[in-house]
């Protein structure tokens, strides 16, 4: 049987100093092909390369991705400062749209890290340069030696809303993430709605309200160990379904629509 295409945004990356290339991590493909059961297709994230309207047509759904580059703050009305760190344009240029587009279509994503701070810059909301100088936050960087399992570990709590979204899909109010990230959402944008908060205050999860298809995105990197964690496991077996309904339908399948209903 065809699996449907999830297309996996990449990041533009320089290798050996002077190479470029638009690479994404191993693990996002191994999540989307062997958890949520989908054909995974790697996007160079580029208007050079690729349109909005191409990759809509080409792709079932979209695994907004990860990566060190920032979400440039001229997208949200900032200017930019040295906190805000490194920034990849050509990808703001084509997610940004993108996401926008795949909320009005209900064509399914999923935002991971970075791709949970895109879904909330495209709906008009805005970022913190750095978590970790606000009063009364943990640090959720990465952790700056280990190993790939030590930088990933489970390292702190996330709280969902009662009765919410994310509580009916994993089935527990409060789990427990791994966190390296630097940024994270200040103001929230339009119809965004915030489902999960660490212990800090630190927004979490979220989803668009009364978008008609699957729209969920977190700040943690569930791609890790996706297979054998219970918590990433049913969060891309949730994506995977709402891919294949588009795939054979056209049809969208909200958020939240468990397997049984």
């Amino acid at each position: 049987m065809k699996r449907p295409i999830v297309g996996i945004i990449a990041n533009h990356n320089t290798l050996e100093g002077d190479y470029t290339v638009h690479a994404g991590g191993t693990m996002n493909s191994e999540a989307i092909a062997n958890v949520a059961g989908c054909m995974p297709m790697l996007i160079p994230s580029s208007p050079k390369y690729v349109s909005v309207e191409e990759l809509l047509d080409v792709c079932d759904g979209f695994l907004f991705t990860g990566g060190r580059p920032n979400v440039h703050p001229k997208n949200y009305g900032e200017k930019e400062t040295e906190a805000h760190g490194a920034f990849d344009h050509c990808r703001d240029e084509i997610t940004l749209p993108l996401i926008r587009a795949c909320v009005e279509r209900g064509q399914p994503f999923f935002g991971v890290c970075r791709g949970f701070q895109e879904v909330n810059v495209a709906m008009g909301g805005t970022l913190y340069p750095e978590i970790r100088d606000l009063e009364g936050r943990m640090n959720h960087r990465m952790p700056p030696e280990g190993t790939i399992a030590e930088k990933f570990a489970l390292r702190h709590c996330v709280r969902f809303t009662k009765g919410g979204v994310f509580e009916r899909i994993l089935g527990d109010a409060e789990v427990m993430t791994n966190s390296l990230h630097g940024q994270g959402i200040k103001d929230v944008g339009s119809r965004v709605v915030v489902d999960g908060f660490a212990t800090d205050g630190t927004p979490e999860a979220t989803y668009i309200k009364d978008a008609p298809g699957f729209t969920l995105a977190v700040q943690w990197h569930p791609e890790y160990n996706a297979g054998g964690d219970p918590v990433s496991r049913a969060l891309f077996e949730h994506f995977g379904d709402a891919v294949r309904a588009w795939a054979q339908t056209g049809a969208p399948k909200m958020n939240g629509t468990l397997k049984s209903a």
